[in-house]
């Protein structure tokens, strides 16, 4: 497993899982995820990085998507164009807000993880660039979430292919740290 400080990947099946530090919004993969909110209108933290880095043509997209289908469901995703980003789409997805673990949080990441990958399948990416879903705003704590992220991710690279890599760019020391951890004990 060769890695650095800020860097971390693991090869599964035909695909690979990397973690690094940085920003999302400067990945140069087919498609990066937005852990956006149901009204898909932008708000904080990852969600408005990526509206303001890749412009109005995603949130004019997103306003369309909105109109025909409704306010997006936890766990769910959907995609747009992804405006002037070096990513040519984004996958929008909402993650649980979490409660305490109880009230089916664990499901509704995995999901949320899970139908992106599908959803990337289904349009031919063969690279997805993750934040840490929920963890947050939505307060989802980063073990935890890590354990899902990973596990929902390896268990899609290994079973399904399509994918050549999966990258979690991780902000800050502390996710990065808490993420190569999980990573190490699931696949090292």
């Amino acid at each position: 497993m060769p890695q650095t400080s800020s860097r971390a990947s693991v090869g599964i099946g035909s695909g690979r899982i990397t973690l690094k530090q940085g920003d999302i919004t400067t990945e140069t993969v087919d498609a990066i995820v937005n852990a956006a909110n149901s009204s898909l209108m932008g708000g904080g933290g990852v969600d408005g990085a990526i509206h303001r880095a890749g412009g109005p043509a995603i949130l004019e997209e997103c306003k369309r998507i909105v109109a025909a289908q409704g306010r997006l469901p936890a766990g769910q995703a959907v995609v747009t164009m992804g405006g002037r980003l070096p990513a040519g789409n984004v996958i929008h997805t909402v993650g649980p807000v979490w409660r305490g673990g109880a009230r089916g949080e664990p499901e509704t990441l995995k999901s949320a993880y899970v139908n992106s990958l599908r959803l990337a399948k289904e349009k031919g990416f063969r690279t997805v660039a993750f934040p840490s879903i929920s963890t947050g705003a939505y307060g989802y704590p980063l073990e935890e979430a890590s354990e899902v992220a990973l596990s929902a991710v390896g268990d899609f690279v290994r079973d399904e292919g399509g994918l050549e890599e999966a990258v979690f760019v991780l902000f800050g020391d502390e996710a990065f740290a808490v993420y190569r951890r999980t990573l190490d004990r699931l696949f090292g």
